[in-house]
């Protein structure tokens, strides 16, 4: 039997899982339930251990020049004027903005056109069931067919629903009290190439960021606890923005009036994927599915190039299935244990309620901002995470494998 592995997702994990398990010789599928591959997204960075995978695929120079072309970050009191202004031209390495900032569509589409060489991709399907033995997988999906396979990746987002399939009940998640709007919005005279951060009072945020699209990535935020607002329809989502957004001031307006009119809305109630363990017999999430750490880590997408790394170079080096996975788990908990420890008090520093608190954010920031403390400072928003080792792995690179099946 030959090493038949099914992936569920074709955004960045499931991608970059399908690249090196391809590449060491497995027979992978992907299956996506979106009825073509999808762009779009907002601005994700890679940092650090995530750069080192992205240049051991040869994309690390392509990624750069899919880059937002984002100059730093800026913080914009209620008359625009700038209070505290971090670029990277001044910064040594990574601060608020990260030296490699893509979209994440065009990040996920430049793995997808690496993968597709090693991988075969399968669009407008999705998993319906996954039953087990000792010997592999029998999975059925929403088209109809039933297929076997010695191993199941699931990449899918933070709501997975094969998670919840097969580890049903078994996600505690952590909500971190910060709701976020993402739209894509039309882009003015005004729009520079920074990172514009504005602060309203009742814990709300607004920011603006550049693309290479000719248009402004928006954002809208609001500190409270969840509401289950995730779960409501766009058009009472838009209707609820609205309504807390209307005296916010700055940008709002702009960003409110391009509510009814933008194709790449996404409304989100932030909260941290917590499982016990992330394998059950031949079934391994990566990605978020695994361990969602939200945007407020900073290296989201730097665990979603890393993770199904170590996790394809498991699977290459050892053929046993299920010790595989449980290497892969024993390698990449501590990064992910340490990304979700961001103090939920974090998303209420940065998010003031009263016009006190955003003044005293704002003269923190400014301080901050002075040459002879900003290299300091932009440490704190770029923490080095705890890093598994990548160099057992290094094989999987060069050689194509020809191993049997992996087994029980």
């Amino acid at each position: 039997m030959s090493r038949r592995v099914l992936i569920t997702g074709a955004s960045v994990a499931g991608n970059a899982a399908a690249f090196w398990l391809g590449r060491a010789g497995f027979d992978v599928t992907v299956v996506e339930r979106a009825a073509e591959f999808r762009g779009g997204g907002q601005n994700v960075d890679v940092r650090g251990v995530g750069r080192e995978v992205m240049r051991r695929m040869g994309l690390e120079r392509a990624a750069l020049e899919c880059g937002t072309g984002e100059e730093g970050t800026a913080w914009i009191d209620g008359r625009g004027q700038v209070v505290a202004r971090f670029a990277t031209a001044d910064i040594d390495g990574d601060g608020p903005t990260a030296e490699m900032e893509i979209l994440r569509g065009d990040l996920a589409h430049l793995l997808y056109e690496a993968a597709r060489t090693h991988a075969a991709f399968r669009f407008g399907d999705r998993v319906r069931r996954i039953e087990q033995d000792a010997e592999g997988a029998t999975v059925g999906f929403a088209g109809g067919r039933t297929e076997r396979y010695d191993g199941v990746i699931v990449a899918e987002g933070v709501g997975s629903s094969t998670r919840e399939s097969v580890f049903p009940g078994e996600n505690d998640p952590r909500w971190m009290d910060l709701t976020i709007a993402y739209l894509t919005i039309p882009r003015t005279a005004d729009d520079d190439r920074m990172w514009r951060w504005y602060n309203a009072t009742e814990g709300r945020g607004v920011s603006l960021r550049p693309d290479r699209h000719g248009t402004t990535r928006a954002m809208l935020m609001i500190q409270q606890p969840p509401g289950g607002e995730q779960d409501w329809p766009p058009d009472r989502q838009k209707a609820f923005l609205r309504t807390r957004f209307a005296d916010a001031g700055w940008e709002a307006p702009r960003v409110l009036a391009a509510l009814d009119e933008t194709d790449d809305f996404y409304f989100d109630v932030l909260r941290q994927v917590r499982m016990k363990t992330w394998s059950k017999g031949r079934v391994v999430l990566t990605g978020d599915a695994a361990w969602c750490v939200t945007p407020l880590a900073g290296i989201g997408t730097t665990l979603a190039l890393t993770g199904p790394y170590v996790l394809a170079g498991e699977m290459a080096r050892n053929g046993d299935v299920v010790g595989a996975f449980a290497a892969y788990e024993r390698a990449m908990r501590p990064m992910v244990s340490k990304a979700q420890g961001v103090p939920k008090i974090a998303p209420r520093l940065m998010n003031p309620h009263s016009r006190l608190g955003i003044r005293l954010l704002h003269t923190a920031l400014h301080v901050a901002s002075n040459p002879s403390l900003r290299n300091l400072a932009a440490r704190a928003f770029a923490r080095p995470p705890v890093v598994p080792d990548l160099s057992p792995y290094r094989a999987m690179e060069t050689v194509r494998l020809e191993s049997p099946s992996l087994s029980h």
